[in-house]
């Protein structure tokens, strides 16, 4: 069953690259991972991935440390990881020890200005300072961008200093992959006319980028395993999407709220050049090195029609 070949896979992928597992295994399934994993190392070398990180995923501070080591494994054997990462929780968490209250209309946060100080400093300032100091703690090299050096956005009405993106510089960003250091960067952009900074859909900017980039996969992280015809059966996930399937899916409610949204924008990056999207769950341990590097992965794929 398709359940227990992805725990199958997650095991054997954990014990290549993390040793403690590795006294589970004999020779000869070692050297079944090294095999499996070895065409996708040679196809995906020197490839931009770009990963974007949000929800749940960062809640456990042993999950996130986890991603941050599968990410340096990823710039060690030639991948060019650059990291988007969201922070809805903490900046909830933060706005309430201010005493203020969060307000959604739609799922999305209505930011006032004094809101706009704290998201600023909690995704611009502290979580993505803690993710760089992760990466440095595994042995990479990562830098964080604050995401208004990045992104320009127009503002979203009745929402304050909500923006949505409309044109990327990713300078900064091809500079620091040419030198072999992950970006890590914010969802805050920079307002269109008055330089103010606004808050911005995470899945929304890091799309943006993918497709300013053109990278070979754009790869969300979030707290549901992928897409899934039956949302309470994990058995009925959805292993590949076609673009040409999705409008069907939205009909029949299969892809519904704030994943409709994600799913488009996942269908403009593929038609401006991103090769490959995939949807996988960031509370799956070493998920992002299990959906990459074998054969089935753990999540979904959302391709062009061929």
């Amino acid at each position: 069953n398709s359940s227990l070949a992805r725990r199958r896979k997650k095991g054997m992928l954990s014990a290549f690259i993390f040793p403690m597992a590795s006294t589970l295994q004999n020779p000869e399934e070692k050297a079944a991972v090294l095999l499996e994993a070895l065409p996708y190392l040679q196809e995906f070398r020197d490839q931009v991935f770009l990963i974007k990180v949000g929800g749940s995923a960062m809640e456990d501070f042993t999950l996130v440390e986890r991603l941050l080591r599968d990410i340096v494994f990823l710039e060690v054997v030639g991948v060019k990881p650059v990291l988007v990462h969201g922070g809805g929780k903490a900046i909830s968490a933060a706005m309430a020890k201010a005493g203020l209250e969060p307000t959604f209309i739609n799922g999305l946060r209505v930011t006032t200005d004094d809101a706009m100080e704290i998201v600023e400093a909690t995704l611009s300032g502290e979580i993505n300072q803690g993710l760089v100091t992760g990466i440095e703690k595994f042995g990479g090299q990562a830098k964080g961008i604050p995401g208004r050096e990045i992104f320009e956005a127009e503002r979203v009405p009745d929402l304050g200093r909500v923006g949505k993106v409309h044109s990327v510089n990713s300078d900064q960003v091809r500079d620091l992959i040419y030198v072999n250091t992950v970006p890590v960067v914010s969802p805050v952009a920079k307002e269109s006319g008055t330089g103010l900074s606004l808050n911005v859909n995470a899945d929304l900017a890091a799309s943006a980028m993918a497709a300013n980039l053109k990278v070979a996969k754009l790869i969300y992280l979030s707290d549901v395993i992928g897409l899934m015809e039956d949302p309470s059966d994990e058995d009925s996930l959805i292993p590949t999407l076609k673009c040409s399937e999705v409008d069907s899916l939205i009909e029949s409610e299969v892809i519904s709220g704030g994943m409709i949204p994600k799913v488009r924008s996942s269908i403009e990056a593929l038609e401006a050049g991103v090769e490959k999207v995939h949807m996988i769950d960031g509370r799956l341990s070493h998920s992002l090195l299990l959906e990459i590097f074998t054969e089935q992965g753990v999540g979904t794929e959302i391709i062009q029609d061929k």
